[in-house]
């Protein structure tokens, strides 16, 4: 690819790493480089089963495992970027494992029927308003 290119994938004869902040956001798992060292530096991120550090590097071929909220997912480096471009030259960065997907999907499901089952939030103005009637009837 030419330097011209909305993303420069990196080749292995010039640089064949990647910082893991650089890398994470390039991926698009996070809005700013800063929120990715947050991340990494909270915990929220291992590299191939260890702990990881921001400059870290990333090679392909290494594994992440990352938490976002309740999210947890688990992707493959496909390809090295230092460069963040659109979501779907993005997505050609990384591999989630199937196992990944299948929690998260069913994380999803479990959440979605535990707030169907949570009370509502605040009363709106018309329940207010029959809520005092029935205290005020008493």
């Amino acid at each position: 690819m030419s330097d011209n290119s909305p993303m420069s994938l990196v080749s292995a004869p010039n640089s064949p790493t990647v910082r893991a902040d650089v890398w994470l956001w390039a991926a698009r798992f996070f809005k700013t480089r800063s929120l990715a060292k947050q991340a990494i530096d909270g915990g929220k991120v291992d590299l191939n089963d260890g702990s990881c550090k921001p400059a870290k590097a990333v090679e392909v071929g290494d594994v992440f495992r990352l938490t976002r909220g309740e999210e947890r997912m688990e992707v493959e480096v496909l390809a090295l970027s230092e460069k963040r471009g659109p979501a779907s030259v993005a997505q050609a960065l990384y591999r989630e494992s199937e196992a990944s997907q299948k929690a998260r999907e069913e994380a999803k499901a479990q959440r979605k029927l535990v707030g169907a089952m949570a009370p509502p939030g605040r009363p709106d103005k018309q329940a207010r308003r029959e809520l005092r009637r029935l205290k005020g009837s008493m």
